[in-house]
């Protein structure tokens, strides 16, 4: 019988088992390495739920984030236009602007001095006719002239040029022995140099602690999350007390950009506020949703108002439309009513794989369904 020699093992069998040891090696105590990149969505947060074009996520979060913390830092400090309930600006933006260099200021001028010159030669001419003076020039005994007023009632007080002159050069001369014999004291600097180095202490300090806070992901006020699906971006905002809500930015966000049709975005089309997120259940649904209507649908109120409910689904196609809008519409007490053709007030509903996401929304087809490129185009 012939001896078989044992068989070396395949390539690829040592090529998975090398691959398997680097890895290994690289995971400290043996634990899953972490995964970098945005957080994935999960019930329990606020925020906003913005569409944008396909494949441009990254682009759309980052120009969201710039965005909504620029209408943020709008409401909180007071610096955005103010706009009336019609939707139109108080104040017009359009303004006539004049240059230093523009023929209309230059002609102003020139007629302004030709006016002053015209005044001025007027006014002479009054006082002469006026006076009626006449004067005369005498030579003293200490060669000195002086000059006389002679023969009017009511002439002024005689003026003599050379006393008036030596009194001028006394001053002068006086002036410069003060300059000449007592120098200039010099200030005190240190205290300036104090007030400016604390300054300066204190302003790098509050940079460094901005840098710090931009650094640290848990003390940002602004985040994006991934919502797993294409075409789709999730800004979460951590409220802090007294902080305006996501309803309140973005309802202020497209009245500014339906009165002044400013451009704002590139690749943002659809911005709509999520005040509440839960799993996609009836039970869940009914639960989360109750300080909305405490908030909004208060059962003691004289005005009732009409309310509609937007549904869309992402990612999910175990759910029944209509059971989920039931049970939203079977929350809402009775004074007020559904109407679909003309809502004082509109739900969003938006289910994005295992997340149900659920907002509150103000003039939603007249501000163009809260589509940001809508509204801003100028067709």
């Amino acid at each position: 019988k012939k001896k078989t020699a044992p068989r070396s093992p395949s390539p690829t069998m040592a090529t998975g088992d090398q691959s398997k040891k680097r890895k290994q090696r690289y995971l400290p105590q043996n634990r899953p390495a972490k995964k970098k990149g945005a957080y994935p969505l999960k019930p329990g947060v606020q925020g906003f739920f913005i569409s944008c074009d396909g494949g441009r996520e990254f682009q759309a979060s980052h120009e969201a984030i710039n965005v909504i913390d620029s209408f943020f830092e709008e409401l909180v400090h007071g610096t955005g236009l103010k706009v009336n309930s019609c939707g139109l600006l108080e104040k017009p933006i359009n303004k006539k602007v004049t240059f230093s260099y523009s023929d209309d200021e230059d002609e102003d001028e020139d007629e302004n001095e030709g006016e002053e010159e015209d005044e001025d030669n007027n006014g002479e001419e009054k006082e002469n006719k006026g006076d009626g003076d006449k004067t005369e020039v005498s030579e003293d005994g200490n060669n000195q002239l002086v000059e006389k007023e002679v023969a009017s009632e009511g002439s002024c007080e005689v003026k003599q040029l050379a006393e008036n002159d030596t009194e001028k050069k006394e001053e002068d001369e006086g002036k410069q022995k003060k300059s000449v014999g007592e120098p200039p004291k010099k200030k005190p600097c240190t205290e300036e140099a104090k007030v400016n180095g604390n300054a300066e202490t204190s302003i790098d300090k509050l940079i460094d602690a901005e840098l710090k806070e931009l650094g640290d992901k848990s003390k940002r006020r602004f985040m994006k999350l991934d919502p797993g699906c294409n075409g789709i971006v999730f800004i979460q905002m951590k409220r802090k007390d007294g902080d305006p809500s996501p309803k309140e930015i973005a309802q202020h966000a497209m009245t500014s950009a339906a009165a002044t049709k400013k451009h704002m975005s590139r690749f943002i089309l659809r911005l709509l506020p999520i005040e509440v997120s839960c799993y996609p259940s009836e039970e869940e649904i009914s639960r989360a949703i109750k300080p909305l209507v405490e908030q909004y649908f208060p059962i003691e109120t004289d005005n009732p108002r009409k309310f509609a409910v937007l549904y869309g689904a992402r990612a999910n196609t175990g759910l029944d439309r209509m059971k989920i809008i039931n049970t939203v519409a079977k929350s809402i007490p009775a004074p007020h009513k559904v109407d679909l053709s003309n809502p004082d007030i509109s739900i969003v509903v938006e289910i994005v794989k295992t997340v149900c996401l659920i907002g509150v929304v103000e003039k939603y087809k007249e501000l163009g369904k809260y589509n940001l490129r809508q509204l801003t185009s100028t067709k």
